[in-house]
C-alpha cells in the first residue's frame, strides 16, 4: 500500500519506531512553508535553526535509505500550505494511505483532523513517541482535584519512573524539590567556562528567508550560527553542560547578569522541543554524570533541572491539551494596553529590561527568570493584553511552540488563565531585580528610591497593580500579606505611587 507520512518541523525524533524500518512503498514528506512562517512573526534564528534542522533531519532519512520528498521554501512545487501541499502529493504518487505523527499544536492537530475527515482514503495518526505523558495523563491526574498543583504532579513522575528515588515512596536527598537552595545571585564568581557552541553558516537559508520577505524580528550572524541543528550536535551540548555546567545550575539558576547572557543553564530547550533529544534521554544522562561525579555536584543543583523537564516541561504540555482551545483567549484580569514599542527594539532607559530584550534579539533566547520576573514581570505590572505578550513570546525565543509558550506566558507569567497554572501572580518591585542581578547597578533609576522621577518604574507599578486588582486578588490567601500592607499604606504615599505608574503606563517609550 503506497503511503505517505508526514513529518513536521517540531517532529525530529530520529529514534520514532517509524524508521526502524524500510519500505519502498512509504513516502516521508517534510516542508518549509509560509504557513509556519507568517502566523505570528518569528526570530530569525527561529526560522532558521527549524529550517537547518529540519534540513538536517531530511538527509538523516535519505542515509538511512527512506524515500523522502523536502520542500525548500523557495521549491516551485511548494504550495505553502500543508493542505495543498498534502494534495498534491496524494495525487502525485498514487497515495492509499495517509499517516502523521500527533502534533503538538492545536492549530495543527485541528488541521490535521479536518484533512483526514475529508480524504476518501486510509489515514492514521500516531503518537510522536517523544513526551512522558499522554495527552490525557495530566487531565486524568486532577480529576476531581480543586488545585492543579504542579508539584503533586511532579512528585508522581518521579515515582512513576523512578528518577532519584530511594524506594517507592521516598526521595534521594531527603526533599522533592531543593528549590529553596537555588537562588544565588552570580557575582562573577564561579568562572563560567567559555560556551561551546555549534558553528554552521546559514548565509543560504537566511538569503533564501530574505528573497522571500518573510517578515522577522532580532538579528543573526550568518557565519557563526550556535545553536545546535542535528541529533549529534545536540548531544554535543548535552554533553557539555554536564561537564561544564551542571556543578553550579541549580545555584545560580534564576541570577542574572549584564556581563553573562548564558551563564550556567544549559540551552537544550530548542533541542528537546524540536525532539532532536528525548526528554528522558537528557534527564538519564544528567542523572548519571551527576553520580559518578557526587564529590563535585550536590543534588540540588540536579534536582532543579530534573524538576523543569520532567515536572513543568510535561505540566506544561498537559494543561495545554486540557484546557485548549479557551486557553488562547483568557483574560481573567482584563488587561487590555498595549506592548511598549521597545520590546521590539530594547531601546529603554530600564537597564534591566534593556538586557533581557537586547539579549533576546540578539541570541533569541533568555532563561525563565528574564522571562518571568523582568519582561513577562513588566508586561503584567503595565496591564497589557495577554494576546500582545503572546506574540511576543511566540515570536521571539527560539524554543517557543504553543504549547509551552501560551501556558508559560499567559498562565504562569500573566496570569490570564485566573489561577489555573500560578497560584498568585508572578508580580514584583525592582526589588526582586537586584536581588538576583546586578542589572539595577548601573540602571538611571534608583531602585532605593519609590515615587520620585529617578525612582525604579518597578517600585510604582508594583502598588499601582496591586491597587487597580483588589477585587481578583481579595480571596487569593497568597496575596493577603501584601493586600494587607496596601491597605495600610498612606493614601497620600499610594497617590504618589500611582501617578508615577500611570505616567510610565501612558508613555513607557520616555522610560
Amino acid at each position: 500500500m503506497k503511503t505517505l507520512r508526514l513529518i513536521l518541523g517540531d517532529q525530529l525524533n530520529q529514534q520514532h519506531s517509524w524508521y526502524d524500518d524500510t519500505n519502498e512503498d512509504v513516502v516521508y514528506f517534510m516542508a518549509e512553508m509560509r504557513q509556519e512562517t507568517d502566523y505570528v512573526r518569528h526570530h530569525i534564528q527561529k526560522v532558521v535553526a527549524f529550517f537547518k534542522s529540519m534540513r538536517s533531519f531530511a538527509d538523516w532519512l535519505k542515509n538511512e535509505q527512506h524515500e523522502v520528498v523536502y520542500y525548500s521554501l523557495d521549491d516551485k512545487r511548494n504550495q505553502q500550505d500543508l493542505v495543498s501541499n498534502l494534495n498534491q502529493l496524494i495525487e502525485e504518487y498514487a497515495i492509499e494511505k495517509f499517516e502523521y505523527q500527533l502534533p503538538d499544536e492545536y492549530r495543527l492537530d485541528e488541521q490535521l483532523k479536518m484533512f483526514c475527515h475529508e480524504l476518501n482514503i486510509e489515514t492514521e495518526a500516531f503518537d510522536t513517541e517523544h513526551f512522558l505523558t499522554t495527552r490525557t495523563d495530566f487531565a486524568d491526574f486532577f480529576e476531581g482535584k480543586k488545585q492543579l498543583v504542579m508539584e503533586y504532579f511532579y512528585r508522581n513522575m518521579r515515582k512513576k519512573y523512578n528518577i532519584m528515588m530511594l524506594n517507592d515512596k521516598n526521595p534521594e536527598g531527603g526533599k522533592w524539590n531543593f528549590d529553596h537552595s537555588n537562588r544565588k545571585k552570580w557575582k562573577g564568581s564561579p568562572e563560567i567556562p567559555v560556551e561551546k557552541q555549534s558553528k554552521n553558516t546559514v548565509s543560504d537559508i537566511c538569503k533564501m528567508i530574505e528573497k522571500s520577505k518573510i517578515e522577522t524580528i532580532g538579528s543573526i550572524d550568518v557565519n557563526n550560527f550556535h545553536w545546535p541543528t542535528n541529533r549529534e550536535a545536540c548531544l554535543n551540548v548535552l554533553n557539555y553542560f554536564c561537564e561544564n555546567l551542571l556543578q553550579y545550575f541549580g545555584d545560580y539558576q534564576d541570577a542574572m547578569h549584564t556581563e553573562e547572557h548564558f551563564l550556567f543553564h544549559s540551552r537544550l530547550s530548542f533541542a528537546m522541543n524540536s525532539k532532536m533529544l528525548h526528554p528522558m534521554e537528557v534527564i538519564q544522562t544528567v542523572i548519571s554524570y551527576w553520580r559518578a561525579h557526587k564529590n563535585k555536584i550536590d543534588i540540588s543543583q540536579v534536582e532543579g533541572f530534573v524538576r523543569q523537564i520532567l515536572g513543568w516541561r510535561e505540566y506544561m504540555r498537559g494543561m495545554y491539551w486540557k484546557e485548549m482551545p479557551n486557553y488562547r483567549t483568557l483574560n481573567k484580569l482584563n488587561n487590555t494596553n498595549s506592548l511598549p514599542d521597545f520590546f521590539w527594539t530594547g531601546n529603554t532607559k530600564m537597564n534591566c529590561l534593556k538586557h533581557a530584550i537586547s539579549q533576546s534579539l540578539d541570541h533569541a533566547y533568555a532563561h525563565h527568570i528574564q522571562r518571568l520576573m523582568v519582561t513577562g514581570n513588566f508586561a503584567l505590572l503595565t496591564q497589557t493584553h495577554p494576546d500582545e505578550v503572546d506574540k511576543w513570546y511566540l515570536g521571539i525565543y527560539i524554543d517557543a511552540i504553543e504549547w509551552v509558550e501560551i501556558t508559560n506566558t499567559r498562565g504562569m507569567s500573566q496570569f490570564a488563565d485566573g489561577g489555573l497554572v500560578a497560584t498568585k501572580p508572578y508580580v514584583s518591585s525592582g526589588s526582586y531585580i537586584n536581588k538576583m542581578s546586578n542589572y539595577c547597578k548601573d540602571c538611571v533609576y534608583k531602585v532605593s528610591k519609590k515615587e520620585t522621577e529617578d525612582a525604579c518604574p518597578f517600585n510604582a507599578l508594583y502598588w499601582h497593580f496591586l491597587d487597580e486588582k483588589r477585587e481578583y486578588f481579595k480571596g487569593n490567601q497568597r496575596m493577603s500579606m501584601m493586600m494587607n500592607l496596601l491597605n495600610k499604606m498612606d493614601k497620600t504615599k499610594l497617590a504618589a505611587l500611582k501617578s508615577r505608574a500611570e505616567a510610565v503606563i501612558a508613555n513607557p517609550e520616555k522610560y
